[in-house]
């Protein structure tokens, strides 16, 4: 880490309100302890408290399944190589029970790589299309997610024709949390990587089968 991490104990010195905020972070975290983006954050008592409140909402309050939220906080984790970002929060999309097999489709398709158009399919016929989203064996709504999180990540503008894609597969509050989520796990990356907390800049991302083996989940 590009800064030395901060105590994990409130200092002796510090005032009480310090101490409030590590026991709400450590109760979020419980029965884990605080990890090292808390102690990173944690230089600054009440930058680390309001981030607090704010992903606890994100995980916590939200109603969009936690697969797909999950899926999102991968997709952003793969564009912007935040490696600590990937390795804890594709754990967190298996035991969701998110596929792997869109998982590995998160990680290996190329940015901007889940476009909304239809390619044709080969058939007796010759009538019959195929979405994008069947081509890479994904559901109707994880495609839309997925090509949402693109767009908003590396143009930060997003097309209508994306927009209206999500709106026709999630109502107004959620595609507000999963507005929110693309936006606060990019802002999540942008302080992991820049900092490399967690020493993780160097290392290689797990592998989808890497984590199907830790999590014990089926492929």
């Amino acid at each position: 880490m590009r800064l030395p991490y901060a105590p994990k104990e409130p200092p002796a010195d510090s005032p009480s309100s310090v101490a409030d905020i590590y026991a709400r972070i450590a109760a979020r975290r419980r029965p884990r302890p605080l990890i090292p983006l808390d102690l990173t954050l944690l230089h600054s008592p009440p930058v680390a408290n309001g981030y607090n409140a704010f992903v606890s909402a994100l995980r916590t309050e939200t109603i969009v399944p936690q697969s797909l939220l999950e899926l999102a906080v991968c997709r952003v984790a793969i564009l912007t190589t935040a490696v600590y970002e990937w390795n804890i929060h594709a754990a967190l999309a298996l035991k969701a029970d998110l596929s792997p097999q869109a998982l590995e489709t998160a990680r290996s398709t190329p940015p901007k790589g889940f476009s909304t158009t239809t390619v044709e399919k080969p058939s007796e016929s010759d009538t019959e299309t195929q979405t994008q989203s069947d081509k890479l064996e994904l559901s109707e709504k994880e495609f839309a997610v997925l090509g949402y999180t693109d767009e908003a990540t590396l143009d930060v503008r997003v097309q209508d024709t994306t927009f209206e894609h999500l709106k026709t597969h999630f109502n107004d509050r959620e595609i507000l949390e999963l507005v929110t989520v693309v936006a606060g796990y990019n802002m999540v990356s942008r302080i992991l990587v820049p900092l490399d907390v967690g020493e993780n800049n160097d290392k290689a991302m797990k592998t989808v089968q890497e984590l199907v083996a830790e999590t014990g989940v089926k492929s």
